[in-house]
């Protein structure tokens, strides 16, 4: 019997390598969703702690944040419309 079943191994030992690649492949899997989901419930949680208040406040960062990026963003446009103006009068280029 023993014999048996280690000429079967030895016959079909990529079955065997691929089942035990699929059952780590799998384990891995699943601790990474376990790992996911335990993220994604901290989060949560953290959330209900912190409430609405912390949310909105963050918002108005970011919106401050986003102000600053828009008013640079023209200033720099503006700056680059004199430099192409300047230079196709110098160069007497008609864009």
């Amino acid at each position: 019997m023993v014999e048996s079943a280690r000429g079967w191994a030895k016959n079909n030992s990529g079955l065997l390598l691929f089942l035990a690649a699929q059952f780590i492949a799998l384990g891995g899997a699943g601790a990474a969703a376990i790992g996911y989901f335990t993220r994604l419930a901290v989060r949560v949680t953290t959330m209900e702690e912190r409430g609405a208040a912390y949310t909105v406040s963050r918002m108005d960062e970011m919106k401050l944040r986003i102000q600053t990026l828009e008013s640079k963003n023209t200033q720099l446009e503006a700056r680059l419309e004199r430099i192409v103006d300047i230079m196709t009068k110098k160069l007497q280029i008609s864009p």
